[in-house]
């Protein structure tokens, strides 16, 4: 685990300008040079291409019933609403989102959980939501509430790895989540405003239901459908029928 840390790390730090793609390739590289020295290659990490094409769009669906919920909820319950954007942004979907949602399911839901889980799953599951959680603390407008959400959506892609086993949920949910909240609904993601969106959200109501500047992971709307969604896949997991 220490090596894997390292080796991650070590190519963060050398190559920060490029933070998302370098990230995703020190993620890569760590996976790969643990597995190959301390597992002699034999580790199944959940990434088999077969399965990639199903759980995917799965993964990609579930976000998409969850943030279109909330988003519907914030507009019935507030006079916020959505004027039409500038466009799709193409360019940071390929520089930011892809490898974003890449890198930190790799690291979250990767090689590290996955050695954690094989103890414990609950405690790998909260403690991995926690770091997850943590991580994005120095995000900007982040609020208490906030990092709630965020913890409670590590739950859920943790238990969208354990639905199948494999990443492949995880990844097509994580992207979409994103994808769907800022570029083309057009609130801020973790605090990150997209240079281009396919909507604009007006928002008119107090931050608490709204978000606020935060985005949509600062609603208290999204708090209450995340605990549904985790309740949920836990049920699906039969987390609670095993032996942790």
């Amino acid at each position: 685990m220490c090596f894997y840390l390292a080796t991650f790390w070590i190519g963060v730090w050398s190559g920060l300008a490029y933070f998302q793609w370098v990230a995703l390739g020190s993620a890569c590289c760590a996976t790969w040079a643990t597995i190959a020295l301390w597992h002699h290659g034999r580790w199944d990490l959940g990434l088999a291409p077969r399965f990639a094409p199903r759980e995917l769009a799965i993964g990609a669906a579930f976000a998409v019933v969850l943030i279109g919920s909330v988003d519907v909820l914030i507009l019935a319950l507030t006079a916020s609403h959505h004027l039409r954007g500038t466009g799709f942004p193409w360019g940071q979907t390929a520089v930011m989102f892809i490898p974003g949602a890449l890198h930190e399911e790799l690291v979250f839901r990767g090689y590290p959980y996955q050695i954690v889980r094989q103890f414990n799953r609950p405690f790998a599951i909260v403690a991995s939501s926690l770091v997850f959680a943590a991580l994005h603390g120095w995000n900007a407008d982040v609020t208490v509430l906030a990092l709630i959400n965020i913890f409670l959506g590590g739950v859920i892609l943790a238990l969208a790895y354990e639905r199948y086993r494999r990443l492949w949920m995880p990844i097509g949910l994580h992207f979409a989540w994103n994808i769907l909240s800022g570029p083309i609904l057009g609130y801020d993601v973790s605090g990150f405003t997209p240079g281009k969106a396919l909507l604009v959200a007006v928002l008119q109501g107090p931050a608490i239901l709204t978000g606020g500047e935060f985005g949509i992971e600062g609603s208290i709307i999204l708090t209450v459908l995340e605990i549904v969604a985790a309740g949920f896949l836990w049920r699906r997991t039969g987390i609670l029928n095993v032996e942790c």
